[in-house]
């Protein structure tokens, strides 16, 4: 499946599906929390935060390809992430764009 995050890929005429999406919303357990306030004291990059975003960037695209392809897809455009804040210690990750058959 290709990913792009414009409107259009070059050399090829598209025909869009429709707009697909998914989404990941994880907590940070306790251990990590401490071990990240902590860090937070002395400054740098906190490390197994990045990773726990990654990794939940990771799943929310795999979840948009899987919906994409469920609809006979061949590629995503316009890919975006955004991020928010469900509660104190969770976040969201919604990946989005829209699918596209090519002609």
């Amino acid at each position: 499946m290709l990913l792009v995050n414009t409107e259009t890929i070059a050399g090829k005429e598209i025909e869009s599906i429709g707009l697909v999406k998914g989404t990941m919303v994880q907590s940070k357990n306790i251990g990590r929390d401490i071990t990240q306030a902590l860090k937070s004291l002395v400054g740098g990059e906190l490390t197994a935060y990045t990773e726990m975003m990654n990794e939940s960037r990771d799943i929310a695209t795999q979840r948009m390809v899987e919906e994409a392809e469920k609809l006979g897809a061949d590629a995503i455009v316009n890919v975006r992430y955004a991020s928010s804040s469900i509660m104190k210690a969770s976040s969201e990750i919604l990946a989005y764009g829209t699918a596209v058959k090519f002609k």
